[in-house]
C-alpha cells in the first residue's frame, strides 16, 4: 500500500478525490469540458424540493421565524428622508432557529444528507455561525461534528467575534480546530475530511445553498398573508454569496418579484489573507473582502463547483461602513428593545439608508437576523479595534478607513448605503473565466457566462473582445 504524503502541496494535489468522497457529488457529470456546466441540473439533481427541504426543517425546529416590523427605526429613517418618503422597515428574526442564525437552514439539510448517505460525522470550515448551526444540528441527528475555524494572527491574538462563535459550537457538542490566518486552513480542512471520513458540510453545496430557499419562499408567504402582498425590497448581508442565492430562489419559486439587494460592510484595502491585517478588521464576516472576490467567482469555495452565485440574482449591491453598522446595532437595541448579532445588522443598516429613498407606502425587509453574545457586542469589538491601533471616533462614515479607523455617525442621516458597480464585477466574472479555464469560449460558454453575471450575451462578447 502506497503511503500518501500529508505535506501540504500532497494534500492539495489530493483536493479533488478528497472532495468528491466527502460530499457524494459528482461534479464532472455536470461539467461541459470548457467554462460552462449545467447549474439547474446540479442543483435539481443533487438537491431537494422545496417542499422536501421544508420537511426535512420543519422536523428539526428549523424555521417559520417571525416578520418583525421596526415602527421606530422607520420613523427615524423618515425623519431623515424628504416628506412622503421612508419605506417601512422589518426584520424576519432567524435568532429564532435552534443555532440562533439563518445558517440553521443550511445545516439542517447537509446534515440531514450526511445521515442519509451514512457518514459518522460532519466537518465544516467556517468563522462560525455556521459551524454553530452544524454542531446544532449534527447534535440532533446524532452525528460527530468537528469545526475548523481561522481565529488568530500569529500572534495568537484571536477576534472576539469568533472565539465567541468557538464558544458556541463548543457547548453544541463540536470540537472545535483554531487556526491561524493563511493557506492552513484548507489544508488542515482536506486534512480531517480525509482522516475522519466524515462529511463536508459545505456551505456551497446544492443542498446547503437549497436550504436557504425556504427563507425566501417562507418571507413572501407571510407578506402576502400578513399584508395582502410581497416586500418591494429584500435586503441581503452578502459574504459568500450563499444567504443571497438560496433567499433569492426561493422568493422565484414564490413567484415574487421584489428587488434583491445585497449588502456587505465596505473593508476596502485590507487583505482577507493578512496576518498583519487580520485583526484590523471589526467585522469577520458580511464583508467586502468575502462578498466581493466571491460574487466575481464563485467557484474559489471549498467545493468543485459553488451553488452560491449571488450576480446570477442581485439587483443591487451596496457596501456600509462599520461604523455604520455598530450605530444600527445600538439603535436596534435602544428603540426596538431587540438585541442582534452583526451579520444581519449589515442589511439593517443598509437598509436604514436605502428605506428613505423609497415612498412611505413601501415594504423593505432585512431576511435575517442573528443571535448576540458576548463577543459580538458592540463594545467588546470597539475595545479590540482600539486595542489594535484603530481610531474610533464619531463622525461622518463617509470620512471611514478600513484598518485605520472606524467611525460611528455623528448622526443618523450620515448612514448611507454606496452603490457598488455591478456591471465591473461582471466582467471581472468573465475575464476570470477566461484565464481561469484557458480556452476559446464555445456559443454555450457564452451562454453560461450571460446566466452567470445577468446580462446577455452581447455583453459577454464585448467583453471577450476586450481581452
Amino acid at each position: 500500500m502506497v503511503q500518501m504524503g500529508n505535506d501540504y502541496a500532497s494534500v492539495m494535489s489530493r483536493k479533488g478525490e478528497i472532495m468528491k468522497k466527502s460530499v457524494g457529488i459528482d461534479y464532472a457529470s455536470f461539467e461541459s469540458g470548457s467554462i460552462a456546466f449545467d447549474y439547474e441540473r446540479m442543483m435539481r439533481e443533487t438537491g431537494y424540493t422545496l417542499d422536501e427541504m421544508q420537511k426535512i426543517q420543519k422536523n428539526v425546529h428549523v424555521g417559520d421565524t417571525p416578520i418583525l416590523e421596526l415602527r421606530n427605526l422607520t420613523a427615524l429613517a423618515r425623519k431623515c428622508a424628504k416628506p412622503g418618503y421612508g419605506a417601512r422597515i422589518f426584520i424576519k428574526d432567524e435568532a429564532a432557529n435552534p443555532s440562533g442564525s439563518f445558517k440553521a437552514r443550511r445545516a439542517a439539510n447537509a446534515v440531514y444528507h450526511a445521515k442519509k448517505l451514512g457518514f459518522k460525522g460532519v466537518i465544516s470550515a467556517t468563522s462560525g455561525n455556521y459551524g454553530a448551526a452544524v454542531a446544532s444540528q449534527a447534535a440532533m441527528a446524532g452525528l460527530k461534528c468537528i469545526v475548523v475555524q481561522e481565529c488568530y494572527d500569529s500572534k495568537g491574538v484571536g477576534q472576539p467575534e469568533i472565539i465567541e462563535k468557538a464558544r458556541k459550537c463548543e457547548a453544541l457538542g463540536a470540537e472545535v480546530v483554531q487556526l491561524t490566518v493563511g493557506p492552513e486552513l484548507f489544508y488542515k480542512f482536506l486534512l480531517l475530511l480525509e482522516e475522519t471520513g466524515y462529511f463536508n458540510a459545505s456551505l456551497y453545496t446544492p443542498f446547503g445553498i437549497a436550504g436557504v430557499e425556504t427563507l425566501g419562499y417562507e418571507l413572501s408567504m407571510q407578506f402576502r398573508e400578513k399584508y395582502g402582498k410581497d416586500p418591494d425590497m429584500v435586503v441581503c448581508t452578502n459574504a459568500g454569496g450563499g444567504n443571497l442565492t438560496g433567499t433569492a430562489r426561493g422568493l422565484l419559486k414564490a413567484g415574487a418579484s421584489c428587488q434583491v439587494v445585497g449588502a456587505s460592510v465596505n473593508l476596502s484595502g485590507l487583505h482577507m489573507a493578512s496576518d498583519t491585517q487580520f485583526n484590523k478588521k471589526s467585522f469577520t464576516t458580511g464583508h467586502t473582502g468575502f462578498g466581493v472576490p466571491f460574487a466575481s467567482w464563485p467557484d474559489r469555495s471549498d467545493v468543485p463547483r459553488s451553488a452560491a452565485r449571488p450576480l446570477r440574482y442581485m439587483d443591487r449591491y451596496v457596501t456600509i461602513s462599520q461604523g455604520s453598522v455598530f450605530y444600527i446595532t445600538e439603535a436596534l437595541a435602544s428603540l426596538e428593545g431587540l438585541e442582534k448579532g452583526p451579520a444581519g445588522n449589515t442589511a439593517l443598516a443598509a437598509a436604514f439608508s436605502l428605506a428613505q429613498q423609497m415612498p412611505e407606502d413601501q415594504m423593505i425587509v432585512v431576511q435575517e437576523t442573528e443571535y448576540t453574545g458576548a463577543g459580538k457586542h458592540v463594545q467588546p469589538q470597539l475595545a479590540f479595534a482600539r486595542e489594535n491601533g484603530i481610531d474610533v471616533r464619531f463622525g461622518d462614515p463617509a470620512d471611514e478607513v478600513p484598518g485605520v479607523n472606524v467611525i460611528l455617525p455623528s448622526h443618523p442621516s450620515l448612514i448611507k448605503a454606496v452603490d457598488v458597480d455591478l456591471d465591473h464585477m461582471r466582467k471581472s466574472l468573465i475575464k476570470t473565466a477566461v484565464k481561469t479555464y484557458n480556452v476559446e469560449p464555445t456559443a454555450e460558454d457564452i451562454a453560461f457566462l450571460a446566466e452567470e453575471t445577468r446580462t446577455n450575451p452581447d455583453f459577454v462578447k464585448a467583453v471577450l473582445a476586450t481581452l
